[in-house]
């Protein structure tokens, strides 16, 4: 599997009004009411391994506590407790445990596809270190069935959860190129080598390594002297609260490193449906062939969530309902319009431009708003303005061979001081 080396770190001055993480007293829940992933809509307790705060993983991993739980697995710290050559020491690892049925689930099988695949490449590219890696994985028989484990290294805070440690909820311009170099080197590396596409870049999807492993043995520390809230059931099972791991001391922070593969594809050319809603492509929009300039495209739309706070597109009708159509028409106004032969190419393109290269708006007549990008940009002036229109300009285009790749990216003029 693809093991993740990345040990570097950074150390950044933030604002005093950094919000601080507090811990809490042990308390015990009340039975009736929904705590954790029984809020999920779909949960049902059968299908989640009944874990327990002390018990031992694969004769492996001793549980310390949890760190979260998405739709279909929890997620704990662990020590890895193997014995090994002397002067080990126990190391910190996250595992994933996966519902009962997760192996059902295409993005798991995905997401193991991708690791499989990468660990087959014998290649030196940087773009690795940028990558969350896989360490191995395990079974665990549970009281209704089996559920898959994946070990991973532990990870600190999404980068969208580090963007609101700011009271102005923006990464400033070092933050910011800092993020955007760490994850063009890892799309450099899988677009140009393993021929993979991410298809889901945004900020819930980019985490923060640890560099100081002090932070996981305070997790420890304070689990095990002030535990964590949690709701007993029965005999069997015990639903616990999610600890966050403690913000770094002085400034020492880890590397953005992208994550979450169950979307990934690879292969240079595809077709379907892919990425959320306010990131697509116009390839997608428009149901074409798409390759690995979607992700390309997704970078452009990441850096206004992250600098501005704010969607770069709405994409919604005057009801404030999803809307293709209007998504299209804010795209034509940051971009102008397409090459006629684009706007001729199927039936879809053909519904809101029409044989002369005008723009129709389909059948509501959806018109194009005036908006620009200059216009939404609202901390930077002058050159460097100029400049960082000209590298959002680069990724936002029509055509997808027409976007200038992860590795052009890093070498652009924009980019020259990034970290």
């Amino acid at each position: 599997m693809l093991k993740f080396g990345q040990r570097a770190c950074t150390r950044f001055k933030f604002p005093s009004n950094i919000s601080r993480i507090s811990r809490f007293q042990s308390t015990k829940m009340n039975a009736s009411e929904l705590f954790e992933e029984e809020r999920l809509p779909w949960y049902s307790h059968d299908q989640f391994y009944p874990v327990r705060t002390g018990e031992v993983l694969d004769s492996s991993f001793k549980v310390i506590g949890k760190l979260g739980y998405g739709a279909y697995s929890t997620v704990w710290l662990c020590r890895d407790i193997r014995e090994r050559d002397a002067g080990f020491v126990a190391g910190y690892v996250a595992v994933k445990i996966c519902t009962r049925d997760a192996e059902k689930s295409t993005q798991l099988n995905r997401e193991l596809d991708f690791y499989e695949h990468v660990s087959s490449m014998e290649s030196q590219h940087r773009g690795q270190a940028y990558i969350r890696g896989l360490y191995g994985e395990f079974e665990l028989d549970g009281p209704t069935g089996k559920h898959l484990c994946l070990v991973h290294p532990p990870m600190h805070m999404t980068i969208r959860q580090l963007q609101y440690q700011n009271s102005a909820h923006k990464l400033n311009v070092p933050l910011l190129k800092w993020t955007l170099a760490n994850v063009l080197k890892a799309l450099s590396f899988l677009h140009d080598e393993a021929k993979v596409v991410h298809t889901d870049i945004n900020p819930a999807n980019i985490m923060l390594t640890v560099a100081d492993e002090t932070i996981l043995e305070d997790f420890e520390k304070d689990e095990a002297e002030n535990p964590s809230p949690s709701k007993v059931i029965d005999d069997t099972r015990t639903i616990y609260c999610s600890r966050k791991l403690r913000l770094p001391t002085g400034g020492l922070w880890g590397q953005p490193a992208l994550c979450d593969f169950g979307e990934a594809r690879i292969g240079d050319s595809h077709s379907g449906l892919i990425q959320p809603e306010l990131y697509r492509a116009p390839e997608i929009l428009f149901e074409m062939e798409w390759g690995s300039k979607v992700d390309i495209w997704s970078v452009a739309t990441l850096v206004w969530d992250l600098f501005e706070n704010q969607h770069l597109f709405d994409a919604r009708d005057n009801e404030g309902k999803s809307s293709g159509t209007h998504h299209v028409s804010e795209m034509v106004a940051y971009l102008g319009m397409p090459p006629l032969q684009y706007m001729q190419s199927n039936d879809i393109t053909k519904k809101v431009f029409d044989e002369q290269g005008h723009w129709t708006g389909g059948s509501k007549s959806v018109s194009i708003p005036k908006i620009s990008l200059e216009e939404r940009i609202s901390a930077l002036e002058g050159e460097e303005k100029e400049l960082f229109l000209d590298f959002i300009r680069s990724m936002l285009r029509w055509r997808p061979e027409d976007r200038k790749s992860a590795t052009e990216l890093l070498k652009h003029p924009w980019m020259a001081d990034a970290m």
